[in-house]
């Protein structure tokens, strides 16, 4: 019995042993080489592909995204004095190694959801708006506003040339350790109808999950906040 047992590891080894043994027609110079060179393209093409996925006319390149390339159309971040544009991915695909390949795996949902024909309609889109945005504001909050960090920072700010309005706000949320999202939920998408109450009450979710309950007052004070520096950007951009 142990002998019939042994046959079929000694076939495993036999063909463990010939793929681990160098090969008599290429040295293992060459192999080496060979092996690099492979692994140089995979990486080069992998990493166009991953690049590829994050230019603009990629993430519009799906009907449903219509509806947001309109409204992003309308906003500072596509055209400004400066000339300076962010487009999709930098606000939704982090920069990071990790952050972002964990990104791209979630992105899959979005795939099943274009294929299902979930927002496939102005109708669907607008009775989903709030819950996708809800989505983004979270993952927003709970990184404090990582991807807006990347071309906006504070400790870069002159707020001796801001308007007094927007230097105040900026300096108070400093002060308070507020985040982008906490002022800016629609800075490049319209916002659905009860937004002030479903940020507060993604906030207050987070805060919980933190151990560190968001007191009513506290809300109450964001929301005002929030809404004098939407005030400020509509001016803005008048």
């Amino acid at each position: 019995m142990a002998e019939h047992d042994d046959k079929p590891r000694g076939r495993l080894r036999r063909i463990w042993d010939a793929i681990w043994r160098p090969s008599t027609v290429a040295s293992v110079g060459f192999l080496t080489i060979a092996g690099f060179m492979g692994g140089i393209i995979f990486w080069g093409g992998f990493n166009w592909t991953l690049e590829m996925t994050n230019t603009e006319e990629f993430c519009v390149s799906c009907h449903t995204m219509e509806t947001n390339l309109g409204e992003y159309r309308q906003t500072i971040h596509y055209n400004n004095h400066s000339g300076v544009r962010a487009i999709c991915s930098d606000c939704h695909v982090p920069h990071e190694w990790q952050y972002k390949m964990k990104a791209k795996i979630m992105a899959v949902k979005d795939v099943y959801h274009e294929v299902m024909g979930t927002i496939s309609t102005p109708e669907k889109y607008e009775e989903r708006r709030l819950e996708m945005a809800s989505a983004v504001w979270r993952k927003m909050k709970a990184s404090d506003s990582r991807e807006c960090r990347n071309c906006h920072a504070f400790e870069y700010m002159d707020f001796t040339i801001q308007e007094a309005r927007a230097a105040a706000s900026h300096q108070k949320a400093i002060d308070e350790n507020m985040t982008c999202i906490d002022c800016h939920q629609g800075i490049a998408h319209d916002l659905a109808p009860g937004y002030l109450e479903e940020y507060r009450h993604v906030t207050e979710e987070l805060a919980m999950e933190r151990g560190a309950p968001f007191g009513a007052a506290a809300a109450a004070e964001a929301e005002v906040e929030a809404e004098k520096i939407r005030s400020y950007m509509a001016d803005k951009a008048r």
